[in-house]
């Protein structure tokens, strides 16, 4: 339940409506609230307070109403340079970097600032009053929407500073590395049962087994581990989960396997199914490589002929190489989960270092092939990330890596102190990785 909570509240973070919605809202019961003020206070004491408004209605009338104007059209300013961001965003960037634009909090809270102006001004002019006899003037209530106004006027210049900033390249880029960083650390946030050291026996492929199957097509969003497990110990079943967050399933396809295969039923059936939520769109929540992703998705763009921008590219390189570096710290979680009677109970495959390297590199170096810049730099991190890896199996994906750079820069690039350049980087590796697998007492 958590997990869903947890991607309902990712979902509203993406929209425009949710925050200005409430702002809007507040903005309402903050008129209400003035009004009441407005009716508990006595005209002696508005008097006294030098600065409250103290008009009649027709000025009250007035300055609500060119308030209440002003913020609109504010709003579809902002409105308008918000578009124009996105569209500029959309075909430098790329269109799956767009929800980072369309769930910065700024730009909601500033949209959402003028509109609650708008609504509170609207409030309070209806509640104004100039019949003989009966003359009401919110004083303290305008004097707030002047306030507002005021408010909304800092806003929109602050606005205008964070759009300019928030579009930049290198911006963009660190705003997307903080996400990875932080994905990095939530890469596995829910434990299935309870890991054990010791891999237990699988079942064997001969074993027979049926099969849980998606109702709809979509990419896997979500895996409620806790309940695929809740059901596998109550049921007594193993569940090996097919797809991890981030595959995309077809309808019909396999969502999860279960032995033994007599104990498959449809209340079974149903239980997993619902553990795993399928969406149109690939989410962050549970999917590192989604995220890892914008960033080669920035760098592919930056490496094409339209954009030729390898600076930029340069720049998502690092980033991806801090990212892989975060990762490599960590130990990876072992597959395998026992249930409370200690029997395996459910098979779930974590994403692997060697296939996050794949992820990182492998677009970069196929668009990056001759571009000298791109390619030094791709062997230079992928030397330091050997440096700091200690598992002999992520070494040997990197030095892949490097080899196939090294392939790629003497393949590509037509001058020779480049290809030497390179060379020396891939000599430099090759002896790093040489020395790191060598053992720590050799025999004499």
């Amino acid at each position: 339940m958590r997990i869903r909570f947890g991607e309902v509240w990712e979902r509203l973070n993406t929209s425009y409506w949710f925050v200005p919605t409430v702002m809007a809202a507040l903005g309402v019961t903050l008129a209400f609230g003035m009004i009441r003020l407005d009716q508990a206070v006595s005209s002696d004491l508005v008097r006294r307070l030098g600065w409250v408004y103290r008009g009649g209605p027709e000025g009250a009338t007035g300055v609500l109403t060119a308030i209440a104007g002003s913020m609109i059209t504010i709003a579809g300013l902002v409105f308008s340079l918000t578009l124009v961001a996105l569209t500029l965003a959309s075909s430098q960037f790329g269109p799956r970097l767009l929800r980072n634009f369309i769930r910065d909090r700024v730009t909601q809270f500033v949209m959402g600032t003028f509109l609650a102006s708008f609504l509170y001004c609207l409030f309070v002019l209806r509640t104004i009053r100039r019949d003989d006899g009966d003359e009401f003037v919110p004083h303290v209530s305008v004097t707030v929407g002047v306030v507002l106004a005021v408010a909304g006027l800092v806003m929109l210049v602050y606005f205008i500073h964070h759009l300019a900033t928030s579009i930049q390249a290198d911006t963009l880029i660190a705003r997307v590395a903080s996400e990875l960083a932080a994905a990095t650390d939530h890469l596995y946030p829910e434990d299935i049962g309870t890991g054990t050291p010791e891999p237990p026996a699988p079942p064997k492929p001969t074993d027979p087994f049926d099969t849980v199957t998606a109702g709809e097509d979509g990419y896997v969003q979500i895996v409620e581990s806790d309940r695929v497990m809740a059901a596998a110990d109550r049921w007594d079943v193993t569940v090996e989960l097919v797809h991890r967050p981030g595959h995309f399933v077809a309808a019909g396809g396999p969502l999860a396997r279960v032995w033994p295969a007599e104990r498959l039923d449809g209340r079974l059936a149903d239980e997993i199914a619902q553990a795993v939520v399928l969406g149109p769109v690939r989410t962050p929540g549970q999917d590192v490589e989604f995220v890892m992703g914008q960033l080669v998705e920035v760098a592919v763009r930056a490496l094409s002929p339209g954009i030729n921008d390898p600076f930029t590219a340069l720049t998502c390189i690092d980033r991806l190489a801090a990212g892989l570096a975060r990762l490599a710290r960590r130990k990876p979680p072992s597959p395998y989960r026992l249930g409370r009677d200690g029997r395996l109970r459910v098979l779930a495959e974590p994403v692997r270092f060697p296939d996050l390297v794949d992820t990182a590199f492998n677009q970069i170096r196929q668009y990056g092939r001759g571009n000298a810049a791109v390619l030094i730099r791709l062997l230079e991190v992928l030397a330091d990330l050997a440096a700091g890896v200690a598992a002999a199996p992520n070494r040997d994906a990197l030095r892949k890596h490097a080899e196939m750079v090294a392939r790629a820069a003497n393949e590509s690039l037509p001058e020779e102190n480049d290809r030497n350049d390179a060379r020396d980087r891939i000599r430099t590796m090759s002896d790093l990785v040489r020395g790191l697998d060598a053992p720590a007492n050799p025999p004499t």
